[in-house]
């Protein structure tokens, strides 16, 4: 994240921005857990927002202002609530580790 961003107190608890409602994501959470007012769940589900070629977005300009033009957001796809990554949730590549390479190794001559 870029410096000069608002933080808070208690890193689950993120500073709210002025027009987005801003939170973080559990680990290995998926939907949204945000309730309406009937207090029911969103479930919405959670996708990368690349927020930076939202053309209502960078009318706005507020989450470019505190976190910069790249910073990792899921927005839920229903009520729109931005969250922040986990710090704690780990990193993985949807489409695996691959296999290891032999690209410039040395291998033995097969046997005749």
């Amino acid at each position: 994240m870029a410096t000069g961003e608002p933080m808070a107190a208690n890193p689950q608890i993120p500073a709210q921005l002025p027009h987005h409602k801003v939170k973080v994501k559990k680990a290995g959470q998926r939907a949204c857990n945000e309730k309406d007012e009937k207090g029911k769940y969103c479930g919405g589900h959670l996708k990368r927002w690349f927020y930076a070629v939202d053309v209502v977005e960078r009318e706005c300009g507020d989450i470019e202002k505190a976190w910069g033009s790249d910073a990792e957001v899921y927005r839920c796809e229903n009520c729109r609530a931005l969250y922040l990554p986990n710090p704690e949730d780990p990193k993985v590549n949807v489409a695996g580790e691959g296999i290891k390479s032999v690209f410039g190794l040395t291998l033995p001559p097969k046997e005749k």
